[in-house]
């Protein structure tokens, strides 16, 4: 025992005054790296978003440690303290609830200061639950675009995805389970008819993943949860936008371009929302639904009904 009552600890094999960001099981908790094992055991300090969750992982793999707590609401302060903490010759490991920390969880702030303080910061990778989904989406994963959460309120959930509905990468996005049907009925009304991927609950007993349009996957949500509450964590995987060439699109859809335009021009509406919502109606390019607005705009003939 050492003479503050504290545990006395063999000495760090670890790196002296370096912080490991330490990738931790999202579900299954043998879905751990031995060289994490050996991090967590060697470490002079563990920062965990929750210190319970992170003791239960340490004891299922006979680990004891000293835990320290780091989550959203003391991050700004421990941040500074376990910079000083490593630049005193401490090592430390970063770990979240589940998964590779920062994504989507707390952790940037001490990254950031721990490099401008000169603190070396070393990355030991693992699970993540975005990329789980995408290994299994069977969604193209030469590009994707990783965007967490959306906003949770409506207006500004459709703003969102308005901003991502012309990129032609597979989209990953993380979503609370009260949210889910709300959140894909909002996807399939402002992206359109797209292939997608929800991944609930994964690698844990209970992991569910359903795949379908959009619109089916808000479908078969809206009645599951009408019934029975949704639960678990859960991940989406969306298609990106199909690229097709500008002539095929105009010809193809021509009359149909006009009807919409002619109608949303009647309404008053300024002429870039309703290029907008064509285009996203009928999946074209917003420049193409813009510059035939301007078009029938500039010749009330042409807006007249045939």
């Amino acid at each position: 025992m050492r003479e503050d009552g504290g545990e006395e600890r063999a000495p760090s094999g670890c790196e002296p005054g370096t912080i490991y960001v330490v990738a931790t099981p999202i579900g299954n908790l043998d879905d751990i790296t031995l060289r994490a094992l050996r991090i967590l055991r060697e470490v002079d300090l563990v920062a965990a978003e929750d210190t319970r969750h992170t003791r239960g992982l340490l004891e299922h793999h006979g680990i004891r440690a000293r835990l320290i707590s780091y989550h959203d609401h003391v991050e700004a302060e421990r941040a500074g303290e376990l910079v000083q903490r490593a630049l005193a010759g401490e090592s430390i490991a970063l770990v979240s609830d589940a998964g590779t920390p920062l994504i989507a969880d707390p952790g940037y702030r001490l990254v950031r200061a721990a490099a401008e303080a000169g603190v070396r910061v070393v990355p030991v990778p693992g699970p993540s639950a975005p990329l789980a989904l995408l290994s299994c989406a069977g969604l193209p994963t030469d590009r994707f675009t990783f965007v967490g959460f959306l906003p949770p309120k409506r207006a500004a959930r459709r703003a969102a995805l308005t901003e991502l509905a012309e990129r032609s990468e597979t989209l990953l996005f993380l979503e609370s389970p009260h949210r889910l049907a709300a959140a894909l009925a909002d996807m399939a009304e402002v992206l359109g008819a797209r292939e997608a991927v929800v991944g609930r609950e994964l690698t844990k007993r209970f992991e569910e993943i359903r795949r379908g349009s959009l619109e089916s996957l808000a479908r078969a949500v809206g009645e599951v949860d009408a019934a029975a509450r949704v639960r678990g964590e859960i991940v989406i995987a969306v298609a990106g936008r199909t690229p097709v060439s500008d002539d095929e699109q105009v010809v193809a859809r021509a009359a149909d371009l006009d009807d919409i335009l002619r109608a949303g021009l009647a309404t008053g509406e300024p002429l870039s929302e309703v290029a907008r919502q064509a285009a996203l109606q009928l999946a074209i390019p917003r420049r193409v639904a813009y510059q035939r607005a301007l078009d029938l705009k500039a010749d009330p003939a042409r807006c007249s009904k045939r």
